[in-house]
């Protein structure tokens, strides 16, 4: 264990990493349009309930979208808007393909500097409060609007977005069917700024039993509990990958399975760890890259498990989680003939964009909670290049 001066030290060391890279990247002053919000698929919704998390409201619903159709909850991590993530991760691809509504809930800065999901806010992070309430009214608007099947909602995050799907599993899992959870935190990692940082850049293990408890504890439910996908990177330096066993550790208690996984395996040349239940259930899996930095795992093309378009934090490894989260969902069925067109159009599309050669940067998504951005005019490239050198989150030339 270390010593007290010790982790001080780590600590500072770190959040001064995240200032360098924050701090740089908030020099530069982007309008949600530079990040496609302006050619984006996703409309805002303006009237969904009391929303005391003061969250905004974008949504996606493919053409031909019938009747009783899934839900996928998308959420961005810091400094992202909904927009640029779903652009990234192809979300809206995979729901035009398979015929699945969106709902991504989108940060404001003046709830967090840095445009993040205050994962880690006890007024937020509860039932019935903050955030996650204002995310719980968002899914009843769009179940209410749309006919959406309410057996079939998930939510998916990477980073401080992962550890807010943690949050909407724990805190309404009668909501949720399943969730994903990308280089994300364990619900209840931590309950302020500093504990923030220490589970972020440490880890620190707890016993299954408390972590399992803290779930437990965040409603009145009783189960059967959502089904669970884990994904981090090996070399993730900025939430460590330690966080993704103490993820697997809360939820196989919670699911009352063994701590070995049932199945071990690999898929597109990765590993896979699957935790079943007597029936045979896929009720967990986890997703280790090895060589992956902090991001989403990404494969980009115009294959059927293929989807989206890489960028900073999202990050192009031979295999996309999108694709994978939403098979271990069993949303990524055969598609429909409006599915399909859509989806055609959508290929050729991206082809005439990909050769007009329209690159879009993309700010990094996660960062010093209480950090504060400033504006000033600066070479964007430059900035986030260097800013991202100084966190260590790239290698020099």
């Amino acid at each position: 264990m270390l010593g007290l001066g010790k982790t001080t030290a780590n600590l500072l060391h770190d959040r001064k990493k995240w200032q360098t890279l924050m701090g740089a990247a908030g020099k530069i002053g982007l309008k949600m349009s530079d990040f496609g919000q302006g050619s984006s698929r996703l409309r805002e919704i303006y009237d969904f309930g009391s929303n005391p998390g003061a969250l905004r409201m974008f949504t996606h619903l493919p053409s031909g979208l019938a009747d009783q159709s899934a839900l996928v909850v998308v959420l961005h991590g810091c400094a992202q808007t909904a927009a640029s993530y779903d652009h990234g991760t192809g979300w809206s691809t995979l729901a035009g393909r398979y015929g699945f509504a969106l709902l991504l809930p989108e940060q404001q800065h003046a709830n967090n500097p840095n445009g993040c999901f205050n994962w880690f806010q006890p007024g937020d992070t509860e039932r019935g409060q903050g955030e996650a309430l204002s995310i719980r009214q968002m899914v009843d608007k769009m179940a209410l609007d749309h006919g959406i099947d309410r057996r079939r909602v998930y939510v998916t995050g990477l980073s401080a977005g992962g550890a807010m799907a943690s949050v909407m599993l724990a805190t309404y899992p009668d909501v949720f069917a399943g969730g994903a959870i990308i280089a994300g935190l364990p619900y209840g990692a931590a309950t302020n700024v500093q504990e923030a940082f220490e589970s972020m850049f440490q880890s620190p293990p707890r016993p299954a039993g408390l972590w399992g408890d803290l779930v437990r504890r965040a409603s009145p439910h009783q189960g059967p509990w959502p089904r669970v996908s884990v994904w981090h990177g090996g070399m993730d330096t900025t939430v460590v990958p330690p966080n993704a066993a103490e993820i697997v550790k809360q939820w196989t208690n919670v699911h009352g399975l063994p701590t070995a996984p049932t199945l071990q395996e690999t898929v597109d040349g990765y590993p896979r760890q699957v935790w079943r239940n007597a029936e045979g259930e896929d009720l967990i899996e986890s997703y280790a890259i090895p060589s992956m930095s902090h991001g989403t795992p990404l494969s980009v093309g115009d294959a059927d498990d293929q989807c989206g378009a890489a960028g900073a934090f999202l990050l192009e490894v031979g295999i996309s989680s999108s694709y994978h989260v939403a098979k271990f969902w069993g949303l990524a069925e055969a598609p429909n003939d409006a599915a399909k067109d859509q989806t055609s159009f959508e290929r050729a599309s991206r082809r005439s964009h990909d050769i007009a050669g329209d690159e879009r940067p993309e700010k990094p998504p996660f960062a010093d909670p209480a950090g504060e951005p400033r504006s000033v005019p600066v070479d964007i490239r430059a900035v986030i290049t260097q800013a991202l050198r100084a966190a260590g989150l790239m290698k020099a030339d």
